[in-house]
């Protein structure tokens, strides 16, 4: 796989943050804040590290991303169609009647693992996958994005114990810790700090990144993969809505669609950020 650049991964997160915002306000619906604060996660892994192949989506060599968060499924579906998975057009459907692109993520995209968006459920899943590979002796790797509100879930911990029992060092999980749940912070709903303590007292493996900086997200999947004997979690510092000024850290964007005029100023605010007029 031929890497990005940090140039070229900026100039791509902006491009993605600005087709994630169009395809909502198009749809009337979904969820922008989730998915603007994972695209640099997303980025980085389908640009730079997961072995995939969009021309055979079953390719049993791949490795496998979850992305248990289902809700954020319109920064994946942005992500895989600009990987050639299916066309950009199709982007435009996105919650329609008939559309493949469901509001939660949905297997029957190519490219899409697993369905998912019952918070909670999906790191097992990836457990299920990361000890298929080891028992068929494959080098596949799994990749999983939970949120960090979705921590309020005890399958989380569940999962988490299993997967350090079993020694899954074929296993990533990805925490887009981004600060803010459905109704709030996070910190005053249930604080859950210090994260990365939990995920150690739990055997895994803990790297903390700037989740915006893709080029640490890079390093991160990197050093994911020489661990042996341990999963291993990145913690991405992340903001909720990143990129649009009055949807950042705020939960009242959870669910809500931009409008037109809201829209057309979110996109002149990240192309101001780029430099693009």
């Amino acid at each position: 796989m031929d890497r990005l650049s940090a140039g070229e991964l900026k100039r791509l997160g902006w491009q993605v943050r600005r087709d994630v915002l169009i395809m909502l306000e198009h749809a009337g619906s979904g969820h922008p804040g989730g998915s603007l604060s994972a695209v640099e996660i997303l980025t980085s892994l389908y640009y730079n590290k997961l072995r995939h192949d969009p021309r055979n989506p079953n390719w049993e060599a791949r490795d496998r991303f979850v992305l248990s968060k289902g809700h954020c499924c319109p920064v994946l579906y942005t992500v895989l169609a600009y990987r050639g998975f299916f066309p950009k057009e199709e982007l435009m459907t996105f919650r329609r009647l008939g559309s493949r692109l469901q509001g939660h993520t949905y297997r029957g995209v190519p490219g899409v693992e697993v369905s998912t968006g019952s918070l909670g459920q999906g790191l097992s899943v990836a457990n299920g996958m990361a000890i298929a590979a080891k028992h068929g002796k494959k080098d596949s790797r799994v990749y999983c994005l939970i949120g960090d509100g979705e921590m309020d879930e005890g399958q989380i911990w569940e999962a988490a114990m299993t997967a350090s029992f079993r020694k899954l060092d074929n296993l990533c999980c990805i925490v887009d810790k981004n600060q803010v749940q459905q109704n709030g912070l996070t910190r005053v709903i249930k604080d859950l700090d210090p994260v990365p303590d939990k995920w150690r007292a739990c055997g895994w493996h803990v790297i903390e990144v700037d989740g915006h900086d893709a080029v640490q997200v890079t390093k991160a999947y990197d050093e994911a993969e020489t661990v042996k004997s341990k999963p291993s979690v990145v913690i991405a510092n992340t903001i909720k809505g990143k990129g649009v000024s009055f949807m950042e850290l705020n939960h009242q964007w959870h669910g809500k669609t931009p409008n037109k005029t809201e829209l057309e100023a979110a996109l002149k605010e990240l192309d101001a950020a780029m430099g693009v007029k």
